[in-house]
């Protein structure tokens, strides 16, 4: 495992995605590849990867006004993972706390 971040997304919408089936979102390094993740997966939470889906999010351009004038910025990229996990296995995100 080559030190690569992963962060468990408990949104609404990835909530609903794992209700309609065994796949749990995950916000990971961005420069981790496919196999990487299914590594690191497997082992932080023991459990079988049987696909994965990786979505790029580019960084989006911010400006806000201020008395003494504008400010600009950038927010980060990053890159999202959704895990297919085989049948009858779950992930339990709160197990941990």
């Amino acid at each position: 495992m080559d030190n690569i971040q992963i962060i468990p997304v408990v949104t609404e919408k990835a909530n609903a995605i794992t209700e309609k089936g065994n796949r749990y979102t995950f916000k990971v390094s961005p420069d981790a590849n496919k196999y990487q993740i299914k590594d690191a997966i497997e082992k932080l939470y023991d459990v079988k990867v049987v696909g994965i889906s990786t979505i790029n999010y580019g960084g989006k351009n911010k400006q806000r006004y201020t008395k003494s004038g504008i400010i600009k910025g950038k927010t980060v990229a990053f890159k999202k993972a959704i895990v297919t996990i085989a049948e009858g296995q779950t992930i339990d995100f709160y197990s941990n706390l």
